[in-house]
């Protein structure tokens, strides 16, 4: 299992943060999504099929695209 913090501009609240996580959350292999809208960060684990890209593709899909 892998595990990742990413830094995300966009975040501003707990309903950003939420919104993330339930889009993240329908990719196979996603384990875990945590946030802190205070540090705009977002915390993932996960294991194939999914792959880093995979999560930065659907980030920017939603217009919440890593730094």
């Amino acid at each position: 299992m892998e595990k990742t913090t990413l830094k995300i501009p966009n975040i501003s609240c707990g309903h950003c943060v939420n919104s993330i996580k339930n889009e993240l959350i329908e990719i196979e292999g996603i384990k875990s999504v945590d946030g802190d809208p205070g540090d705009k960060t977002v915390i993932i684990e996960w294991e194939n099929p999914a792959t880093m890209d995979m999560i930065k593709d659907k980030l920017k899909e939603i217009n919440y695209p890593a730094d």
